[in-house]
């Protein structure tokens, strides 16, 4: 197998896990993260100032084609179960990666929390898509 030059957004894939539980999301449009970083800065009077960037998270987006109501189901149970009984659930975001030479890279986003930016836009001659940002807790290397 011949080399690909560089990564195409076709060559990932995402996996939700909540509650135990895969959430099959079968048409993921757009995925998207990024590290969060905390500045802990220093003025020593005897010295220049530092910064240390500290590792605080993860956080990212996604866009799904609605393919089922599985996505809504998922964001409604996580409200219900917080006006019914003030639990928050979190769960893992597998990521996987197509690399250029042909293997697979994994990467799991551990306890995550994700939010509904978009439940979809509805109207006669488009695709509904809807949109998700999350916060993890880590960004870990499976393979």
């Amino acid at each position: 197998m011949a080399n690909a030059p560089f990564n195409i957004g076709r060559n990932g894939r995402m996996v939700l896990i909540w509650n135990g539980a895969r959430v099959d999301l079968p048409t993921i449009t757009q995925f998207q993260s990024q590290p969060v970083m905390t500045a802990l800065k220093s003025s020593p009077l005897n010295d220049k100032p530092k910064t240390y960037e500290v590792p605080n998270g993860w956080s990212g987006s996604f866009s799904v084609q609605r393919d089922s109501a599985n996505l809504d189901d998922l964001v409604t149970d996580n409200e219900s179960a917080f006006w019914s009984a003030a639990t928050i659930t979190n769960g893992t975001i597998y990521f996987y990666i197509t690399e250029t030479d042909g293997s697979t890279s994994t990467w799991e986003y551990t306890d995550a929390s994700i939010a509904m930016t978009s439940a979809g836009s509805w109207s006669n001659d488009n695709i509904v898509s809807q949109g998700v940002t999350f916060t993890a807790s880590q960004r870990v290397k499976i393979s």
